[in-house]
């Protein structure tokens, strides 16, 4: 199997976010998701093209990596060939040289699905397991109790609610009201809602964005917060319950968060709302 490593650029991402969306399955682990990019489009387009990496074979997409972090690869494979000699090989020389263009110099970290051969074959080329996260799944068989919240879906006119909650919850300033309306002129967005959850003094106290990959699909939440002056009173919870009535509404057969396993407060929330966690996932970093 000859397999090719290449950067799509803006031209290709809409064919690897396809490519992501057919590998979506509950039958599978907890992957990189489509949504997973459409978060990532706030970044704008030609920015979020430079950090993916694609393999394929015979013109077929058979990987994607997403560069999380400069330093951090988020990396997934068609089911189908998880567990594949050939890929998982040709994976690990690409992801051990610098000069291939996938990872830099010096101490890095991959996340990598439960269950792929590449995991096993990186660590016995000395790569080491690295912070174990916790992947969490609801079914959406049945309907979602009421999260207790008064849930609006963002919008332009919402937008810097919405990005208010993101700010205070996680302490970061880079998600603007603009930034906002780049993320949402993204083709992904069209499967996705922003959530915005109000308490019964009107106070926007948490949000989320939930993403389908399709009806039947695993729907992915991404990200979960909650405002910083609000917390403590069980709106992660709520948000959370909210996020998977809206992935159901939307035709999704489960939804699926990832959070890491030191975030006990997160992995609670998750579990209170119904989301069963799956046996912990390791990152593998290298450390040279």
């Amino acid at each position: 199997m000859a397999i090719v490593l290449d950067n799509p650029g803006v031209d290709g991402l809409t064919e690897v976010v396809d490519a992501l969306r057919a590998w979506q399955d509950d039958r599978t682990p907890l992957q990189l998701h489509p949504g997973d990019l459409g978060w990532a489009w706030a970044l704008g387009a030609e920015r979020l093209a430079a950090a993916v990496r694609t393999w394929s074979a015979d013109g077929r997409i058979i990987a994607v990596g997403y560069l999380d972090d400069p330093d951090l690869l988020r990396l997934t494979t068609a089911p189908d060939l998880r567990q594949d000699g050939d890929l998982a090989h040709r994976l690990l020389a690409d992801l051990g040289d610098p000069e291939r263009g996938v990872l830099p110099p010096g101490r890095v970290g991959l996340e990598i699905p439960s269950g792929a051969l590449l995991r096993e074959v990186l660590l016995e080329a000395g790569w080491s397991l690295d912070e174990p996260w916790t992947p969490l799944r609801r079914d959406l068989a049945q309907p979602v109790e009421d999260s207790g919240l008064r849930i609006e879906v963002a919008g332009p006119e919402t937008a810097g609610v919405r990005t208010a909650v993101h700010r205070s919850a996680f302490g970061s300033p880079a998600l603007t009201e603009e930034v906002w309306h780049v993320l949402a002129a993204g083709p992904v967005h069209a499967d996705a809602r922003c959530l915005i959850g109000y308490d019964d003094q009107d106070n926007a106290v948490a949000a989320a964005t939930v993403w389908s990959a399709g009806p039947g699909k695993p729907g992915l939440l991404e990200p979960v917060g909650v405002h910083a002056d609000h917390r403590g009173h069980g709106h992660g919870t709520a948000i959370s319950l909210a996020a998977a009535a809206a992935l159901r509404d939307m035709g999704a057969s489960s939804a699926l968060v990832s959070t890491p396993s030191s975030n006990a407060a997160a992995v609670a929330a998750y579990k209170a709302a119904g989301y069963e966690p799956s046996p912990e996932r390791p990152d593998v970093s290298r450390a040279a």
